[in-house]
């Protein structure tokens, strides 16, 4: 139902509608949209601060540039909300029961006022430049711009795309929306360069951008609609590229949200009342939580530990280290290339850097992984946090984590079953000073367990005996495994490493049941289940469980599993036919 139908937004179909609104009904609408934003993420969480803070530039845009032949790519476009609203697609936010309608990031399956799926950082300027330059090509003349910033400005490759678009023969505009925030607080030497230029009001003779032969404009209310609107006039139809510098407020129009940005740059639930999420936090011990106090621990016994993360220490609950021991903690900005290549010159130094990184985001240093960690051979720690199977964006699945790092040389993979095991791959990861080792934090409640002293030098299988089929559960997937072997009296295995296999257990297994089971919470295809499949599958029968390689979209993750047959009745019923 309809929870404001006296609001403007309803009559705005698209941005011809927008165009008839005169400026005191813009400013309304830009308040009806912040209300709207703050209703939904209150209800269902998602990004809030950077939403909140580009509400009148984005109505600007849509007011002066005629979308859908001018194209504008958002940066990370985790703030294409009231860019969503405004183009047709108003009713998921005005109706909670299509909440659901529309996914959180630029997706042009769901309107042609998007143009990439995008849910990662830094890439809008090459992929605006890209365009431009086929425009060029093809003789066209539409606007062509990205819109950075939010902490995007830190990624390399956003660098890389500034070096090409400053020399675009045309239109080409780069909106750098400067909130002074990334997820956490901005870092780095962009930070300085910034301030000088908000400082003069775009006046200084330090400006990076008019020294690589941008024409520089600044706006100091990017919260302005009319200053916006003035900007972008003055900005289209212009024949050469141009920097168009913005500040902007980050959670403007909620004030918990301006006191606290990173903790609001994205939220789960929570009561507009009180700001406190709806969810209570777990009790006990996490993931998160042995993962932080086995850093402290050795960090306090003089160890020259060094905590690594690229923007996202929230996500690790990593703010005690960096306020309590800062001089052992390092934010890159939203760099994980950096944060890798960082991490494997701190290793060759004799430091310990242990590593926090997201899989999802982890696959934005695929070549650090491999050519400056691996190929050198150097005993970087890497936690990695969300690496499993979910019902996010298909810009934010976890499942290729397992791919990438089992597959390249020197790297070792564990997957730890319970939080005590966690535990004691961290303790032998960090003091082993030979290989790199990662380490993938369960993503699920898993339980405590007893103490763990173990030696990963060489992996073995823990084996639970039964009868017939053995089934090798790996990390979070145990507890599923746990179930199905209840259900069949089977040998329960966990392989304790996503990559490195214990063969002499395995030919054992082999020669002792029927059929061999592996279950993964990754991409079944370059995953742990096809590794122990090769090894046996001459003259075993081996069923692999896990996700296909498909990208899935916002799919409730019991349907995921049902498509892949990971519920228990569906793996007992799917080894039943074999047996």
């Amino acid at each position: 139902m309809n929870q404001h139908p006296d609001f403007l937004l309803n009559k705005i179909n698209g941005p011809k509608d927008l165009k008839k609104l005169n400026l005191d009904q813009m400013n309304q609408l830009a308040k009806e949209i912040r209300t709207l934003i703050l209703e939904k993420d209150a209800a269902e969480g998602g990004h809030l601060g950077p939403d909140l803070g580009i509400v009148e530039a984005t109505i600007a845009y849509h007011y002066v540039f005629d979308a859908p032949k001018d194209k504008i790519i958002w940066d990370v476009s985790h703030q294409t909300y009231p860019h969503k609203m405004l183009t047709g697609r108003a009713l998921a936010w005005l109706d909670p029961d299509h909440y659901q309608d529309v996914t959180p990031y630029s997706n042009p399956d769901e309107s042609p006022y998007d143009y990439y799926a995008v849910g990662h950082t830094s890439t809008s300027i090459s992929l605006a430049t890209g365009m431009a330059k086929a425009r060029d090509l093809m003789g066209k003349h539409e606007n062509i711009m990205a819109l950075i910033g939010d902490g995007s400005m830190t990624g390399g490759m956003a660098y890389e795309g500034l070096n090409n678009a400053a020399i675009e023969k045309h239109n080409l505009v780069v909106v750098v929306n400067d909130n002074q925030m990334s997820i956490d607080k901005n870092v780095g030497g962009l930070v300085t360069a910034l301030k000088k230029l908000r400082d003069s009001n775009g006046e200084t003779k330090e400006n990076p951008f008019t020294a690589m032969g941008f024409d520089y404009r600044y706006v100091a209310d990017g919260n302005n609609i009319k200053d916006m609107i003035d900007a972008f006039k003055a900005v289209k139809d212009v024949d050469h590229p141009i920097l168009l510098h913005i500040n902007t407020l980050k959670g403007k129009g909620y004030q918990p949200a301006i006191d606290n940005e990173e903790a609001h740059h994205w939220v789960m639930p929570f009561d507009l009342k009180t700001d406190k999420p709806t969810s209570p936090a777990p009790e006990g011990p996490t993931a998160n939580s042995v993962a932080l106090d086995e850093v402290i621990k050795h960090i306090n016994s003089g160890e020259n530990i060094m905590a690594i993360n690229a923007a996202i220490p929230g996500v690790f609950g990593l703010d005690k280290i960096k306020n309590e021991y800062p001089d052992h903690y390092t934010d890159v900005g939203i760099a994980e290339q950096e944060s890798v290549g960082f991490a494997a010159g701190a290793a060759k130094e004799g430091a310990i850097p242990v590593l926090f990184e997201n899989s999802t985001f982890l696959q934005r240093a695929f070549d650090q992984l491999s050519h400056d960690v691996a190929a050198n051979d150097l005993p970087v720690v890497m936690m990695v946090a969300g690496g499993g199977i979910s019902g996010t964006s298909k810009t934010h699945l976890g499942i290729f984590d397992q791919v990438m790092i089992s597959n390249l040389p020197n790297w070792i993979y564990l997957a730890p079953t319970t939080l005590n095991e966690e535990k004691a791959m961290m303790e032998w990861a960090i003091k082993q000073r030979k290989h790199p080792v990662a380490i993938k934090m369960p993503t699920k409640a898993v339980p405590e367990g007893k103490q763990v002293e173990a030696n990963y030098d060489e992996i073995k299988y823990q084996v639970k005996k039964g009868k017939d089929v053995a089934i090798l559960a790996l990390g979070d997937f145990y507890s599923l495994g746990k179930k199905v072997a209840d259900k069949l009296g089977a040998t329960l295995v966990n392989p304790v490493s996503a990559n490195i296999l214990d063969k002499n257990t395995l030919d054992q297994l082999a020669a002792d049941h029927e059929v061999i089971v592996t279950l993964e919470d990754n991409s079944l295809d370059g995953g742990f289940g096809e590794k122990v499949a090769s090894y046996l599958g001459a003259t075993t029968k081996v069923l692999n469980f896990g996700q296909k390689r498909v990208y899935t979209d916002q799919i409730p993750l019991e349907q995921i599993y049902k498509d892949n047959h990971l519920t228990v009745d569906q793996i007992v019923e799917d080894i039943k036919n074999v047996l």
